[in-house]
């Protein structure tokens, strides 16, 4: 069973505090922006075809409604995060490098955006895409 993160706009969002100096202000960060970042970093890499999502995620799609974080569970606590990603991967790559390098990608822009410390990228290859 493949787990999506589903956010609407009346359920409370769950965000965790990461800066705050001499009660200026502080920046909260959303679990889906954390999720967005993932999936986006994790799409630019080549060998991946796209993000798996469920069936409803699908629906969306094809209604025109774009789910940035279709395909990627995110758990943050304090300052860590651990990030479960689905991925269909194009036919043809190796599997093992491909997801290495999605692994390194999501975690590196995870902290260099958000400033968490990513404990683990864990990968699900839901399918592979087989062009015409």
């Amino acid at each position: 069973m493949q787990e999506v993160i589903i956010v609407a706009a009346e359920t409370e969002r769950s965000s965790h505090k990461v800066y705050e100096k001499d009660k200026i202000g502080e920046v909260q960060i959303a679990d889906e922006v954390v999720a967005i970042i993932a999936g986006l970093a994790a799409t630019e890499v080549d060998g991946v075809d796209s993000m798996a999502g469920n069936i409803t995620n699908e629906l969306v799609g094809k209604l025109g409604m774009k789910n940035l974080s279709k395909g990627v569970k995110v758990d943050v606590s304090e300052d860590h995060v651990s990030v479960g990603l689905s991925l269909n991967l194009k036919y043809g790559y190796s599997i093992p490098q491909v997801c290495e390098t999605v692994q390194e990608k999501v975690k590196n822009a995870i902290e260099n955006m958000t400033g968490l410390s990513v404990l683990d990228v864990n990968i699900k290859i839901a399918g592979v895409s087989v062009e015409n």
